[in-house]
């Protein structure tokens, strides 16, 4: 027998039918994975070392401020920008939608998108070794054994990011919605009291930084961008966006239509914030309303099988005992 049979006979015998292809899949995949960073390791192009010496001669920043700098260890975001080809979406939609998702759960970070990534992609190769792992230390194990402790943990693994944002993103979102009507209420008396809607905005996002820490950061980003010069009609639509809370979207249509007709914008302020008080209150009697019913059953599972157990216990045993009775007699 050659070598090559006895090696396949071997891995039949410990891993079933399946196991040469097995692994010969998994030689590829450790192949694949030892020659990624290689293929994917971008290269400093002539042309933009070129470029960058020219910018910073533009600057006026002297030979030994450009060594300290090149001498500055990169930090761990940095180091992934080698690979941002792979870890980055390549279509622009797809990679404004991520990075949109991603602002709205809390990550405003500019490598976001990148780390978001290459997370997934590390859980989901670690899940999978991991389970590899486990269903060869269990010995003899089927080809649907080893399929199913195997992709079952990598999907788990790819999929754990994704949820964890999904959650962060919801948590977010209900957060700015309980303290919006409280931060009208504040923007409604500085208004009254004489400021401007910008002052009015950077005083409310000090005030609710204790209490709401998002809707206070997503408030003072709006009065950075104004300070920039940048238009009250763009930063406010791209609140709306960032938050994704159908008020603050009705709140930000109230204020543009308000600038744009010449209105007053205390008398709007007045009148939305009137509306998100009821719109608070009506919430909380919706849930004081479903409560009941979300407490039905687990009223029925705690009450009725104990008040059986008292009620007809007795009467089964005392059953019991006459039919043994009186088969023990007979």
């Amino acid at each position: 027998m050659s070598l090559i049979q006895q090696i396949q006979t071997f891995l039949v015998a410990q891993l079933g039918p399946m196991g040469p292809l097995l692994v010969i899949g998994g030689l590829g995949l450790a192949m694949i994975l030892v020659t990624l960073p290689a293929l994917l390791r971008q290269r400093d192009d002539p042309l933009d070392r070129l470029k960058a010496q020219n910018a910073r001669e533009t600057r006026g920043e002297t030979p030994d401020a450009t060594t300290d700098r090149l001498r500055a260890a990169p930090s761990g975001a940095d180091k992934l920008q080698r690979y941002a080809t792979f870890l980055e979406p390549q279509n622009a939609e797809e990679y404004s939608a991520v990075r949109l998702r991603l602002m709205q759960a809390g990550y405003r970070s500019r490598n976001a998108v990148r780390i978001y990534h290459f997370t997934q992609f590390a859980l989901g190769i670690a899940a999978l070794l991991g389970g590899l792992v486990w269903a060869l230390s269990r010995g003899e194990a089927s080809t649907q054994d080893m399929i199913t402790a195997t992709l079952i943990p990598a999907a788990i693994g790819y999929m754990g990011p994704k949820y964890w944002v999904t959650r962060r993103r919801e948590a977010r979102r209900q957060q700015i919605t309980d303290g919006f009507p409280d931060s009208l209420d504040m923007m409604l008396v500085c208004v009254e009291a004489g400021q401007s809607l910008d002052q009015s905005i950077i005083r409310v996002s000090h005030e609710l930084r204790a209490g709401y820490p998002d809707l206070a950061f997503e408030y003072s980003q709006v009065a950075h961008e104004m300070k920039a010069g940048k238009d009250k009609t763009l930063v406010l639509r791209d609140l709306a966006e960032r938050c994704d809370v159908v008020d603050i979207s009705s709140f930000v249509t109230v204020l543009v239509q308000s600038q744009q007709f010449g209105t007053s914008i205390a008398d709007a302020l007045r009148v939305f914030s009137a509306e998100m008080r009821d719109k608070r209150v009506m919430r909380a009697e919706e849930k004081a309303n479903t409560l009941p019913t979300k407490m039905t059953l687990a009223t029925m599972m705690l009450t009725v099988p104990p008040l059986l157990i008292i009620l007809i216990g007795p009467s089964l045993y005392d059953i019991y005992v006459t039919l043994g009775g009186g088969a023990s007699g007979n």
